[in-house]
């Protein structure tokens, strides 16, 4: 016993030393070479321990997750091993790079979670409660944006590429994972919201089984995606489907990484609808075991569908045929009208109509559809539109027991030159009167 107390003082001391020389500002990696036999020797059970005896003599726990970021490093390289093989020849700046870099950050945080949450267990100094609570409330917040970004990216711009192969499971299964994952985060934000409502010895439980409940499923989902997703997309993905994921990407949004230049592809995007389904026996030998054996006995299918079809009018994201425009816009519901770039209507949606539009005003100046003593306005409207003044009117009115929306927006090409107006009107009598949530999930039939 005393033996491991002697021990324990002496990886304090040695603690001490590390965040010292962290404070003063030293190269983190030179520090992690120099300490990797000390914190490779502290498990996550003993370094809550260790972190109360250090938060005791005044160290604070801002300053102890600075030493824990180095621990928590060193813990991601043994979970995540094989990790350094699969990039080694993956530029900086490659989707499948920043996957792989984000699944660090993800690791990190997930293992800060934990330790955080069990050093708050045994924590009796309030000042020091309150300050762990406040790293872990700004931890828990931060894993909120791995499901709208990592995993979101996952399953909408990666996925399609694998079921338009006919593999479906693995992407399903995974979806799951990341769903059961967001519903674990959002019931510790609760908990953590509920800290003046419980009982303290009741809510540290909570919050220590929840976090640590996180923690592990965040974990396994990267080892998922770093021994099975990862090396399957690998093996089938080609530049161009890659280089089709990499221009969207950036309108979902990165976990905590910002990704390099270094690759440079060459050729042109190839989205799933325009790939080619087959898949060889040397990709199916190159794809993890776990997706072999997934995959063993069945027929695999690709999807052969082809997206545009003749007659199908060609739109920016995607394709229809007149007959399906047509029906949209009568089945939107809100009414629009668009005035062209020399004042005159040029189309008006069908259907069940707020405000009446007949045939006969197409082609007709929009100055001459409202009465003379809103013609002024209209004027101002359009003038503050063509010029780039402005990119928005709204008004709102109430008509028959109705309350009314509408909304005009100009239209401009991807050079900004004005092509016309936009008239958008809905009725939001119920849509103002909605409380609380009704999810997809809830619906019945």
């Amino acid at each position: 016993m005393t033996e491991i107390l002697k021990n324990r003082e002496y990886k304090k001391e040695k603690m001490k030393e590390l965040l010292k020389k962290i404070h003063k500002g030293e190269d983190i990696e030179k520090l992690k070479e120099e300490f990797k036999d000390l914190l490779r020797s502290i498990s996550p059970l003993e370094i809550p321990l260790i972190e109360q005896e250090l938060v005791k003599e005044g160290i604070s726990a801002r300053e102890i997750a600075k030493m824990c970021d180095i621990h928590v490093e060193l813990f991601r390289e043994a979970v995540a091993g094989s990790e350094k093989e699969e990039m080694k020849d993956i530029p900086s700046g490659h989707p499948l790079h920043t996957l792989y870099e984000e699944n660090k950050e993800i690791i990190k945080d997930a293992e800060m979670l934990n330790l955080y949450a069990s050093t708050l267990v045994n924590t009796k100094d309030k000042k020091m409660r309150k300050e762990i609570l406040g790293v872990l409330k700004g931890i828990a917040n931060q894993l909120r944006a791995v499901g709208f970004t990592h995993y979101n990216r996952e399953e909408m711009l990666i996925f399609p590429y694998l079921e338009r192969r006919g593999i479906t499971a693995v992407p399903t299964v995974l979806w799951t994972k990341h769903d059961e994952a967001r519903g674990m985060i959002k019931q510790l934000l609760e908990i953590l919201s509920k800290e003046n409502e419980m009982e303290w010895e009741e809510f540290v439980k909570a919050l220590k089984e929840k976090a640590a409940e996180l923690s592990n499923a965040l974990v396994d989902m990267v080892f998922r995606e770093n021994n099975i997703l990862y090396p399957t997309l690998k093996a089938l993905l080609s530049e161009g489907e890659w280089v089709a994921i990499k221009g969207q990407e950036e309108a979902i949004g990165y976990y905590k990484v910002k990704p390099g230049d270094e690759w440079k592809p060459e050729a042109k995007p190839l989205h799933p609808y325009e790939i080619d389904t087959t898949l060889t026996a040397e990709q199916l030998l190159s794809l993890p075991k776990e997706v072999q054996m997934a995959l063993r006995g069945q027929k695999l299918e690709g999807d052969k569908t082809k997206v545009k079809r003749e007659g199908d009018l060609e739109l920016e994201t995607g394709y229809l045929s007149p007959k399906e425009i047509n029906a949209i816009f009568k089945h939107l519901p809100v009414d629009v009208t668009f005035i062209d770039k020399d004042d005159r209507v040029r189309f008006f949606s069908g259907g069940d109509r707020i405000f009446t539009r007949t045939p006969s005003i197409i082609g007709r100046p929009v100055q001459l559809c409202h009465p003379p003593k809103s013609v002024n306005i209209v004027n101002r409207i359009l003038k503050a539109f063509k010029e780039g003044k402005k990119d928005v009117a709204e008004f709102w009115i109430q008509m028959g027991g109705k309350f009314i929306y509408i909304k005009y927006v100009p239209v401009r090409d991807e050079n900004g030159e004005y092509l016309g107006t936009l008239e958008i009107t809905q009725e939001v009598s119920r849509i103002k009167a909605l409380e609380g949530e009704k999810r997809l999930l809830d619906w019945r039939d």
